[in-house]
């Protein structure tokens, strides 16, 4: 569960947890949420010792910082499944999420990476998956989108969206916004040729750290960093 929200913090703690989530979102924004936690410590105006207080582990600081993004992913779902259009419902998704990836990457890699100790995100995660495949499913049964497509190639679609760059996010969005209208229409039922298999992929492919080669034993060995980083602890200066 994420920390009490900052309203329940004397005037004193709020002090310091709002200008250290408001650091968060921004440097995870252009920097992913990879970016060391005392550059954020050092953007919100407070030490270390302080940030390691009010969040004790990264999964705590990223899930806070993103709350209301996931609860607007959950609406996005939810409303698509209620619409009775099974094709604007499953392009609204496609067209919503690609412009939040394109505009905020550090939402997209923090939703989508796997925290062992935020179950909620995991939960959503999982959530978006069956959502998903629903849409897909009602997509077709409508006629509407092309028999072969996979809810694997929405993932497809979104590893494409991620190379989506341009010098600002205005760019990025309407690059992004071109891109989802060229596939959505390739995505559309008719005379089509068969597709190859689908990839066995999962929107946990999304956000995959690159290999990193290392030298074990006098041979190269491919090794994944992990997605996941627990602060380190921190004692406070005396």
């Amino acid at each position: 569960m994420p920390p009490a929200p900052a309203t329940g913090l004397r005037a004193d703690a709020r002090r310091n947890h709002d200008p250290i989530l408001e650091a968060a979102r921004e440097a995870f924004t252009v920097q992913g949420i990879d970016v060391p936690v005392t550059a954020i410590a050092r953007r919100a105006g407070v030490g270390a010792a302080t940030l390691y207080r009010h969040f004790p582990t990264r999964a705590s600081l990223v899930t806070e910082a993103f709350a209301a993004q996931i609860a607007g992913c959950v609406a996005i779902l939810d409303d698509a499944l209620a619409d009775p259009d099974p094709w604007r419902g499953f392009c609204s998704v496609i067209e919503k999420v690609c412009a939040v990836q394109a505009t905020d990457r550090g939402f997209t890699a923090a939703f989508l990476s796997q925290f062992p100790d935020a179950v909620g995100y995991e939960r959503d995660r999982t959530r978006a998956e069956r959502g998903l495949a629903q849409l897909v499913q009602r997509a077709k049964d409508s006629g509407q989108l092309r028999a072969g497509f996979h809810p694997a190639d929405v993932t497809l679609l979104l590893l494409a969206n991620s190379g989506v760059v341009g010098e600002s996010p205005q760019v990025c969005l309407a690059a992004s916004r071109r891109l989802a209208a060229y596939l959505l229409q390739s995505f559309r039922s008719g005379p089509t040729e068969p597709l190859p298999p689908p990839a066995p992929l999962g929107l946990q492919h999304i956000h995959q750290p690159p290999p990193t080669r290392r030298q074990v034993g006098g041979g190269p060995r491919l090794e994944l960093a992990g997605q996941a980083r627990t602060f380190r602890s921190a004692t406070p200066a005396s």
